[in-house]
Parts: C-alpha cells; structure tokens; sequence
C-alpha cells in the first residue's frame, strides 16, 4: 500500500472517530427541512451579482435568488489570510472550521503541502503525511450518517476545491488524484465516512478517475479505472447529456470532459446540435429527481465554478452568462421542491476584485462602455472611453490605453481592463451574500462568519 493511500486510510478513521462523536450528540435535535439543497457561485461577489442582474434583467429586475425572502451578509476570511482561495471558504461551508488556504476540510493546524509530479508531468504524488492535521467531519458525511442521500454537482472538475470540500480531507486542493480516490466506495483510500458513498456526483474532469493516456497526456498513473470501480459498486456512469436523461433511479457519476472542467455556458450554448455536456439545471434537476427518492431526504450541493475561472482570465461576458446559468438552476430547483420541507440557500465562497465604474446612464448595457443617455461616451483625462465593468488587477493593463468601442468592448472574448498588471485575476476579500428560503431559512440574518453557516444548515436537518 502506498504511503499516500495509507494516510488517506488513517484520516477517514479519525475523521469517522471525530464524526462518531459529533453524531452521538446531535440525535436529539429536531431539525426543520428533510433537505437542504446549498448553491454556491464560486468567485460570485456583491459586484457579480449586481452586474449579473443588470445583464440579466437591468436595473429594476431581479435575480432568482434575490427574490428568496432571507439573506445574510458572510465573512470569508480563511485561517492564515485575509482573501481566501475556493478551499477554506467552501470546507468552511461543509465543517464550520477555519483552515489554511489550499487545504480541504482538515483541522485548522493542517499546513498546505502541495502534491509533487509524475514522470507524465501530472500532480498525482501526495505529499500529504499523517501527522499533518486530521479530518473534520462534512455535512455530506453527517447527513449519511442519519440515513440521507447526498450529492455533489459542479461545471468544474470534480475533484476541484469546492466539490471536493464535500466528501474529501486532504491537506492540498491540487491533490486531485487522491481526492477522486477518496470518492470510491471499498477502494484504496475511500473516504469510509460517506458510508456506501455520496449518491449523486457530477462534474468534469474524467481524466483524475482514468488510468494514464498519451493521447490527452493525463490520467492516473496507478492505472486505477475510479469509474469501473463505481460501476462496480452500483453506480450508472454517464458522460454526455443524452446519457444523463436516461438516468432513472439509483446512484450516479457523471463525468461530462474527459480533461479539465465543463465548457462555460457561453460555449456550451453556441456548440448547438454539437454540445453533448448538460446545462447546470439539468444537472441540478437529475440530482433533485435522484436524490428524492429517498424517504429521510437529502443533501445536495450545486456550484456554479467557472463564474470563477471567467473572472480570474477578467473575462465578465463569460462570468456574468455563467452566474445567470447558476441562477436558472436555483428557479429550476425553486420549481421542483417543497419548501415546507426544503431548505433553499445560495451564497458565493469568496469574493473577487470586478467593480462598476462611472456613471453610466440608466439603461446602459453592463458590458458596454460608459454611456450618457444620449449615447455618447464619458472618457478618461486623456478622452478615451472605458467600460463600466473593470478589475482591481489582472494581464489587461496597457501602458497607454487604445480607444475602445462598444463593438469591441462587448464582444465574447473582450477582457476588461485592469488595475494592478497580474498574471491572473485574484480573489477580493471583500464579504458576500447569501440568499435563502424555506424550512430552517430564518436562521440566515444579519452578518454571519463562514463558519456559522454549517452549523445553520446542520441545525436546519436536525444533525
């Protein structure tokens, strides 16, 4: 047995000791909603959401989720830095413990140590140790334990940072190989506190659950098959959209890119009769049909992901399309459940640094350069035009601007002009929203820590 796999093996007995005693606790407790159903826009900040609206529906309309009648102002902060990436915030989400940046629902001493390569070039050696923290029990892990089903869906890789904070404990976010692992009922380094498994997983990614090719240079280098494990333990696995809709009853993996994460909806949608991924909604509306078939309910989480990936490339066309997919998805969700007994709860893991900038007239479309009513441009001090939607930082800082045009500035592969001259885009620090409604919904107010909103969602299932 690999040294990696053993520590994997002896985190899932600390973690099932630790989860033990946290359950023996909590049987007591009446909780309000036989399911919880938790959407997450990654990266989806105030500034997101308000430019998502304007997009979407201009000045006066609202989103989905801002029609749900709770919200709640939440802290993200992780243990060791002031803006926090994907892993902390969402394991914050799933624990209620504060952790180090890169790390994934583990205590709040674990040190991020990232995962060496291959001889291919890929990140599948571990370098996490035993004595390096200890697991901390998820909400998916809590809900199993009382006989409900779960779920994980996402447009981005699987064993990405959000997903993963779901059913997985590792000190590194990258360690993608081991976190698929852990995934895999009966299989070296499951994650035995899922008991037979979580019930509904879909994502990208397919080439962390695959043996090694040379023809898209990724894959496993144990030449473990993670899917014809899954097969094996009772799940349908599924690749394309038109295999998805087949799916009835049972547990189920989808795996919708053999490499990297799912197309942003922008390409997905302009693929046509060619797209073979699922929408989110879709997605969002197998899990629910799935999930419910269980009598003591249920535990879904829905991530919109490449709401991020847009904004870190300071792509906002592409970010803003994504986040009104995620919205769909929370009014196909709003359309399928009962909220007597459902709790409904949208937030975002992290903010990022996009701003609206100016004065543009009522009206004037988000993507657009900043427009009087009349239509003409408010320039800079030097008379050029600027955009409305601009970043704090990022690749797109030009020593001496161009002069822009709404042509240009609107077109599908625009990125927005930047501050600060980055590499890549990074996370603000800035506070998010949170929107709910239903069963258990009253207990989101005021301004909470990322940390207090597990324990809502624990108390609302009564765990």
């Amino acid at each position: 047995m690999s040294k990696q796999m053993n520590t994997s093996i002896k985190h899932t007995l600390v973690c099932a000791a630790l989860f033990s005693a946290l359950g023996a606790t909590s049987q007591a407790q009446a909780g309000d909603a036989k399911n919880v159903i938790l959407f997450i826009g990654d990266g989806m900040g105030p500034t997101v959401l308000t430019a998502t609206r304007l997009f979407k529906v201009g000045e006066e309309g609202n989103l989905e989720m801002m029609k749900l009648p709770r919200s709640a102002r939440i802290k993200t902060f992780s243990n060791d830095a002031q803006t926090t990436d994907s892993a902390p915030s969402m394991a914050a989400y799933t624990t209620g413990v504060k952790m180090n940046n890169e790390v994934i629902a583990m205590s709040s001493d674990t040190r991020a140590v990232a995962p060496g390569k291959d001889v291919n070039g890929n990140k599948t050696d571990n370098n996490c140790s035993s004595d390096n923290g200890k697991p901390v029990p998820t909400i998916l892990e809590l809900a199993k334990a009382a006989g409900k089903s779960v779920g994980a869906v996402t447009t981005t890789e699987l064993t990405h940072a959000t997903p993963a904070a779901t059913y997985s404990h590792i000190c590194h976010r990258d360690a993608a190989y081991d976190i698929a692992a852990q995934a895999v009922p009966g299989g070296a380094g499951f994650n035995s506190a899922l008991k037979d498994g979580v019930d509904v997983l879909m994502g990208g990614g397919a080439n962390h659950w695959t043996p090694y090719s040379a023809s898209n240079k990724g894959g496993r280098n144990d030449n473990r098959d993670l899917t014809a494990e899954m097969k094996a333990q009772g799940y349908s696995y599924v690749t394309t959209q038109s295999e998805l809709a087949k799916v009835t009853s049972g547990k189920l993996l989808g795996l919708f890119s053999s490499k990297s994460h799912l197309d942003y909806e922008l390409d997905r949608v302009a693929k046509g009769a060619a797209n073979t991924q699922p929408s989110l909604s879709e997605m969002t509306a197998k899990a629910i049909d799935l999930l419910s078939q269980n009598s003591q309910g249920y535990f879904l989480m829905v991530e919109g992901g490449r709401i991020d990936h847009a904004l870190h490339g300071t792509n906002a066309k592409r970010a803003l399309t994504d986040a009104v997919a995620l919205d769909e998805a929370v009014k196909t969700a709003l359309g399928k459940v009962d909220l007597n007994n459902t709790l409904i709860v949208v937030t975002a893991d992290h903010d990022h640094t996009m701003t609206i900038n100016g004065y543009a007239a009522k009206g004037n479309p988000v993507l657009d350069l900043v427009k009087n009513g009349d239509g003409s441009t408010q320039n800079d001090v030097d008379g050029k035009p600027f955009t409305t939607l601009v970043f704090g930082n990022g690749p797109n800082r030009a020593d001496v601007r161009t002069v822009l045009t709404s042509d240009q500035v609107m077109a599908n592969e625009y990125l927005q002009e930047t501050g600060v001259k980055l590499a890549s885009e990074t996370h603000g620090g800035g506070d998010v929203m949170l929107f709910a409604d239903g069963a258990g919904s009253n207990r989101f107010k005021g301004t909470l820590d990322n940390t207090k909103v597990f324990g809502k969602l624990r108390e609302a299932l009564g765990l």
